[in-house]
């Protein structure tokens, strides 16, 4: 009977090692799968363009793509065109935390890092490839380090292309062709480009510029023709002018302290689907350019196409802006134009 308890109480001590093992063995695969996973993490990502742009197709997949190689645990909330965020609130919003991420102009965030206004300046670069071996270089680093000092980190460059000129009263093939007309600006240097060649700059942002031309409260405006096609110009506007004045880019920025509390994992995972995005969109903005010019046409619009030959006088009325820039950007500014060898 001794025996027989001595089996037993064994038996009941195996079988409580043994689960012990089974939940120590356990917790050994949850902890690797934490370490092997990704941490579950929410981003909230806002633009301000339309959703079949160029740039916005390129958020929306490296959206996708961080969704579906996180296994769903770092979850990117899209927020397009608007609906969040206007383009003037954006950029506060996510120096505050108020969101996670954003996409902006560089035009915009010129008001508060003043060395980005360097994409405003007229002229600095003649092609899309010079625009991007300045960005890979120390011309984009030292962008970066100035967004990172106001609190945001640049995660990509995003090309938009270059801008134009869209107007409702007459062609518009000179400097002096300007006078006496209202231009919608997206910005502080457009605004000063715009009175430099003698008309008048109403700011507004780029969702409220179709009602301000159909309303006559501007004659014109300056953006893309890519944004023009989306938001349907040729409905308001007549006159085109293609001088390519100034190669725009928007930001894919994120919030400092949250980019710095992300884990590594996810830091890298973001920064490789980022560089992919980066270059799809660099690739796209010379041929959406080119594509959406066309289509104005098509659509009615009369296009007045400036030659090589005209640009020295076109860039020799907009040296104000020049001086403009410096003064507000200071030592980095000129620094810029020395790295883009704009002299």
């Amino acid at each position: 009977m001794n025996n027989i308890f001595k089996i037993a109480l064994f038996s009941v001590i195996l079988a409580l090692v043994l689960i012990g093992c089974d939940d120590s063995e356990s917790e050994s695969v949850e902890a690797q799968t934490s370490v092997d996973g990704y941490e579950e993490t929410t981003i909230r990502l806002a633009y301000n363009l339309p959703p079949d742009h160029h740039i916005s197709l390129g958020v929306e997949e490296f959206a996708k793509n961080i969704i579906e190689k996180s296994d769903g645990q770092v979850n990117v909330q899209v927020y397009p065109n608007g609906q969040l965020l206007t383009d003037k609130d954006m950029n506060q919003s996510v120096l505050t935390g108020g969101i996670e991420m954003g996409v902006n102009s560089s035009t915009m965030w010129a008001a508060t890092v003043p060395a980005m206004g360097i994409f405003d300046v007229p002229y600095i670069f003649d092609n899309y490839e010079e625009a991007g071996e300045a960005l890979n270089g120390e011309f984009g680093d030292k962008l970066r380090s100035e967004m990172e000092e106001r609190g945001a980190r640049v995660l990509m460059f995003a090309d938009y292309g270059y801008a134009q000129f869209a107007n409702n009263v007459k062609p518009v093939e000179s400097p002096e062709d300007f006078q006496g007309l209202k231009f919608r600006s997206m910005g502080n240097l457009p605004s000063e480009l715009i009175k430099a060649y003698g008309a008048s700059p109403v700011f507004m942002g780029g969702g409220e510029v179709y009602m301000a031309l159909q309303r006559n409260t501007v004659d014109g405006a300056t953006s893309g023709t890519t944004a023009m096609v989306q938001r349907n110009y040729n409905e308001v506007v007549n006159y085109l002018t293609v001088n390519n004045y100034a190669y725009l880019e928007f930001v894919l920025a994120v919030n400092n302290e949250f980019w710095e509390e992300l884990p590594e994992k996810t830091q890298t995972l973001i920064e490789v689907e980022v560089m992919k995005t980066e270059e799809w969109i660099r690739q796209q903005a010379k041929i959406e350019d080119e594509r959406t010019k066309n289509e104005l046409v098509e659509r009615g619009m009369e296009l007045y196409e400036i030659s090589e030959e005209e640009i020295p006088i076109w860039r020799e009325a907009a040296m104000p802006v020049w001086d403009v820039f410096v003064d507000q950007a200071g030592e980095v500014g000129q620094e810029l134009l020395d790295i883009v060898n704009v002299e």
